[in-house]
């Protein structure tokens, strides 16, 4: 899709699932990872990379610890950022908006639907918070997946969380760096679209 093609389009959404699609055959790794950015109640930025699991009627869909540095943002000031960043493609999206929790089904659908390994991580884990040794990781998963030897039970702090896009940017490089950029502005139901100086 070139950028003339932009031009017309009123939705980005269906923009973002194409090129969505697209990286899954050019990223080597993770083309559904996006750096995150939260905010304290006063505003002190931080920034890490997630993966967004899904994006549907919700939003942005992603997954982690209440208790960790971005959950802890997050209840704090639920307004959050996204970049996606394809640099096989040479194309951006960036995604802003308030941020929702998901309902406890759907974190508890996608917990179970992870590894064993990668569910007993979350559970164990403490996110955020120090750690004495490597050593002392592999002890409390070895532990706990001793004592839960059928289904890991999902901790009442792994939530999923929804970015609902209130703007979306596309970014399409351009030669000599005359890059395309596309803003959408959700009104109601609609988008209104600007086109932005590179």
């Amino acid at each position: 899709m070139d950028w003339q093609i932009l031009e017309q389009t009123t939705d980005p959404l269906p923009v973002f699932h194409d090129w969505l699609k697209e990286a899954g055959t050019t990223e080597p790794n993770d083309p559904n990872a996006a750096a995150l950015a939260t905010a304290t109640r006063h505003g002190e930025p931080s920034v890490r990379m997630v993966l967004v699991k899904k994006v549907d009627e919700n939003g942005f869909c992603f997954y982690t610890n209440e208790a960790s540095r971005k959950g802890r943002e997050l209840t704090a000031n639920p307004r959050a950022a996204l970049c996606f960043h394809w640099k096989t493609l040479r194309r951006q999206v960036r995604v802003e908006g308030p941020v929702v929790e998901l309902p406890a089904a759907d974190a508890e659908e996608y917990f179970h639907s992870r590894s064993r390994m990668s569910q007993l991580g979350a559970a164990v884990s403490r996110q955020s918070q120090p750690l004495e040794s490597r050593r002392r990781l592999e002890e409390l998963v070895e532990q706990y997946g001793e004592e839960h030897p059928g289904e890991i039970p999902r901790p009442e702090y792994w939530k999923g969380y929804a970015i609902q896009p209130e703007r979306i940017e596309l970014w399409m490089d351009g030669e000599y760096r005359l890059h395309n950029r596309f803003l959408y502005v959700r009104e109601g139901a609609a988008w209104t679209r600007q086109r932005l100086f590179p």
